[in-house]
């Protein structure tokens, strides 16, 4: 699948863009989205989070597991001590000196701190939401449910591709994700198998907002944004092109999902990049044909959501107008209530393994969970100028009590 190029996040102008390790988590508490920001001298900042007068830190948590690393740091499996329920999170830790590294700082500050209220603010059962946030001078740290059936590139890479019947349902739940995002006119930007995670049950939730975008209005150019980023493979042509966008790139990123979970790979796939850019902007959408070797079993309804979603002009692409609302019309769909859909009141046609211990993580990358489950020691100490650009006023989370 070429996870070397997947992995890769693309820098354009406007905002840098960077990737920071998946979360693992779900469930929504619905609020207004507050601001976060760096603190300035008239404004105290706690450094960790507080229960009952106890101030939050790593230690109050035992780590289990390593489930995933990446540029910033790791997400960690993790139980919290003394809890009577004993159940166990995600915790992401972020590595402040990371941050200051980077060419463009304060936009990685900025998309951290999207990331932070996404996570906090966003009521939906398909976006992933955060328990606790605190930090130390050097770290961040953000702790989310846990979400034990892995992330759905696992599962589509371990069976190459999902029948109809299958994708129907994770495109319902994810199109619901979406429009909760939208609502709030955030844009995610960086829709794919690897931000997508399931649970026990086998529901999805929409994972990874390092990249998301706030205050976008528009669907097209008006209250758009201009950035080139995301993954090569899901990005719309409006951003190849480095035009302005708004939300119907998310829509396209939905229908190169569907047409992956059918077909094993996206549509323009291509191992060299400036080919897979042409691709985009210029081939017509073609569908495999079925043969022996390779039998497919894809219905002229799915075909055409997946032409209505992969419209390379963006006014004219489905959910372009009226958001979800165009989706949930769409044939593909006649089968499922929208609102059943919500209610996870559909059983999903695939149920990851189920745990054998609290521990266990059969679900995720053997090259993460097999790292010894530790937090990262800090191997060099920041200034107090650097602790004090990196002091995240707001970023404290005392969150759903556990």
């Amino acid at each position: 699948m070429g996870n070397a190029l997947r992995n890769k996040e693309v820098t354009g102008k406007g905002d840098h863009t960077v990737k920071s390790p998946p979360a693992v988590a779900g469930r929504g508490a619905n609020k207004a989205i507050p601001s976060v920001g760096k603190s300035n001298s008239s404004a105290p900042t706690s450094h960790s989070a507080s229960t009952d007068g106890h101030k939050m830190t790593v230690e109050d948590f035992e780590i289990l597991k390593v489930l995933g690393k990446g540029g910033f740091g790791k997400v960690m499996l993790v139980k919290k001590k003394n809890d009577p329920s004993n159940s166990v999170y995600a915790m992401k830790s972020l590595k402040k000196e990371l941050l200051l590294k980077r060419t463009n700082k304060d936009k990685e500050i900025a998309h951290i701190e999207t990331e932070r209220l996404v996570l906090q603010n966003v009521n939906s059962q398909f976006v992933v939401h955060l328990f606790f946030a605190f930090q130390t001078p050097h770290k961040l740290y953000m702790v989310m449910d846990y979400m034990a059936g892995g992330e759905l590139f696992h599962w589509l890479k371990l069976q190459k591709k999902f029948k109809e019947s299958r994708c129907r349902l994770y495109i319902a739940e994810l199109s619901l994700g979406l429009d909760a995002l939208h609502q709030k006119n955030i844009i995610h930007r960086d829709l794919k198998t690897e931000n997508i995670l399931l649970d026990a049950c086998g529901h999805i939730r929409i994972a990874d907002f390092g990249l998301a975008k706030g205050g976008i209005t528009g669907y097209c150019e008006e209250g758009g944004t201009k950035t080139m980023c995301g993954t090569y493979e899901y990005m719309a042509p409006e951003i190849v092109d480095n035009k302005t966008y708004g939300k119907a790139v998310d829509w396209w990123a939905l229908g190169t999902l569907l047409f992956e979970f059918l077909y094993g790979l996206p549509p323009f796939y291509d191992s060299n990049v400036q080919r897979m850019y042409h691709k985009i902007l210029h081939n017509p959408l073609i569908f495999p044909k079925s043969s022996e070797k390779n039998p497919l079993d894809v219905s002229e309804h799915a075909k055409s959501i997946m032409r209505h979603l992969l419209d390379k002009n963006p006014n004219n692409r489905l959910c372009s107008k009226n958001g979800i609302e165009e989706l949930k019309s769409c044939k593909f769909f006649d089968c499922l209530e929208f609102n059943r859909v919500a209610n996870l009141e559909y059983k999903p046609e695939f149920v990851p393994p189920a745990a054998k211990s609290e521990s266990d993580v059969g679900n995720f990358d053997t090259d993460f969970t097999d790292l010894n489950p530790i937090d990262s020691l800090v191997t060099s100490h920041l200034t107090d100028t650097q602790i004090e650009a990196t002091n995240f006023q707001g970023f404290t989370y005392e969150g759903d009590k556990m």
